[in-house]
C-alpha cells in the first residue's frame, strides 16, 4: 500500500535521509525505530506529504503522492509526536474541524466524533477547551482524530505518550483489530517492548540509512540476542548505558568542578 523508493534529504548539505526504501503492506504493523537524529521524523514528514524529498518518491497504492495530495491525504491518519491541538477548542469542536477539514457530512461528524469521544473516556471533558486536559486525554483526541474518517493508513508516532495502562491496552488491542481489518500501520516508538508485541516487521534507522528491516523474533535470533532491546543497541552501535550511568554518577559524587 504504501512505498518509499530511494529517499535523499539534506539540509545545508547535511544529509538526514539516504537511500532509505522500505514498503507497508494492507493488514501489516511496522515498527519505524531509530535514535534520536537518526532520520525518522525527516522520513515521516517526507511520506506525509510535509517535506520534498531531493531524490526518491513515495507511492500509495502504487501512485506517487505529489500526484493527489489532497486525496492521498484523505487516506492517512497520523498522530504526531507533538500534541499539536488549538487549545482553545473544546474535544467535540476540534474532531469537528478535523471531519470537516476531511469532508465528512455534519451528521456523520457528529455522530462519530461524539461516540468516540465516549469510547475514549473523554464524554465529560467533550465541551471543555483542550487547555485543560491532560497529556493523556490530549493524546486520546489525537488517536479519535486520526481515526474519524476511517482512513486506509495509519501512521502512528510514539502514539502511547501520556496514556495510562487501560488507554495503552485499548490501543494494543485496537491495532491489532485495525490491521486485522486490512489498514496498514507504521508504528514509530522507543518502547521497544511494546514494538515488539506488536509489529510484524521492525526497520531500524540511524543516521539516515536503513539498518535493519524484519520480523523481531529473526532479528533476535539472527543476532543471537535476547530481545529487540539488545538488537537495537547492537545495530545502532549504542553506548554501554551502564558504564554511562557509573561516570554521571562519579561527576556528581566528585568535589571537583
Amino acid at each position: 500500500m504504501l512505498e518509499l523508493q530511494h529517499l535523499f534529504k539534506s539540509f545545508r548539505s547535511i544529509p538526514a535521509v539516504q537511500d532509505v526504501s522500505f514498503k507497508v503492506a494492507r493488514g501489516e504493523i511496522v515498527g519505524f525505530l531509530g535514535p534520536n537524529g537518526a532520520g525518522k521524523s525527516t522520513t515521516v514528514k517526507i511520506m506525509t506529504g510535509m517535506l520534498r524529498p531531493n531524490e526518491g518518491r513515495v507511492l500509495f497504492e502504487g501512485r506517487d503522492i505529489r500526484d493527489d495530495m489532497v486525496g492521498f491525504r484523505a487516506a492517512i491518519g497520523y498522530v504526531p509526536e507533538e500534541a499539536h491541538l488549538y487549545t482553545y477548542l473544546s474535544g467535540l469542536e476540534y474532531l469537528q474541524l478535523i471531519g470537516r477539514l476531511r469532508g465528512l457530512p455534519e451528521r456523520v461528524i457528529e455522530a462519530k466524533a461524539t461516540r468516540l469521544l465516549k469510547l475514549l473516556q473523554l464524554e465529560s471533558w467533550q465541551y471543555s477547551p483542550i487547555s485543560s486536559y491532560s497529556k493523556g486525554m490530549r493524546q486520546r483526541v489525537l488517536i479519535a482524530a486520526a481515526l474519524l474518517h476511517d482512513p486506509k493508513l495509519l501512521i502512528f508516532d510514539e502514539p502511547l505518550s501520556g496514556l495510562d495502562v487501560v488507554s495503552a491496552r485499548l490501543f494494543k488491542d485496537l491495532l491489532e483489530i485495525l490491521a486485522a481489518q486490512g489498514k496498514a500501520i507504521l508504528y514509530i516508538s522507543h518502547v521497544l517492548e511494546v514494538v515488539e508485541q506488536v509489529c510484524q516487521r521492525v526497520i531500524v534507522i540511524a543516521k539516515g540509512k536503513v539498518l535493519a528491516d524484519a520480523r523481531p523474533s529473526d532479528l533476535t535470533r539472527l543476532m543471537s540476542l535476547p530481545n529487540l532491546e539488545s538488537v537495537f543497541a547492537q545495530l545502532i552501535e549504542q553506548q554501554d548505558t551502564t558504564v554511562l550511568a557509573q561516570q554521571i554518577v562519579e561527576v556528581m559524587q566528585s568535589p571537583y568542578a
